[in-house]
C-alpha cells in the first residue's frame, strides 16, 4: 500500500481502502496519520477498519460483496493478524 500511496489518490477504490485498513491493523500507520496524509475524516477511516474487522469475524472475508476477492482478503487479514482464519 505504501507504494500505491505515493501517487495522488483521486478516488478511494475498495483495493486502496482495504490496503489502508491492513496497514492500520498491522500497525504500519495510525488512523490519525492516515487522516492527515490523505485528508480524510478520521471517523470515516475508523468505520472502514471496523467494517473490515466485522466482516472477517462474521464471514472470514473483508467483504462478502466481492466474491472474487474473498481469498485475497482472507490471506491479507491472516497475514495481518498472524493467524489462520477458517
Amino acid at each position: 500500500m505504501s507504494e500505491m500511496m505515493g501517487e495522488e489518490i483521486k478516488r478511494w477504490t475498495a483495493r486502496r481502502n482495504s490496503a489502508l485498513v491492513l496497514e492500520i491493523i498491522q500497525g504500519k500507520t495510525t488512523v490519525a496519520a492516515a487522516s492527515r496524509q490523505f485528508d480524510l475524516n478520521p471517523t470515516e477511516i475508523e468505520n472502514w477498519v471496523e467494517y473490515g474487522k466485522r466482516g472477517v469475524a462474521q464471514h472470514g472475508t473483508a467483504s462478502s460483496q466481492q466474491p472474487g476477492r474473498e481469498a485475497d482478503c482472507r490471506q491479507s487479514f491472516q497475514s495481518a493478524k498472524g493467524q489462520r482464519l477458517e
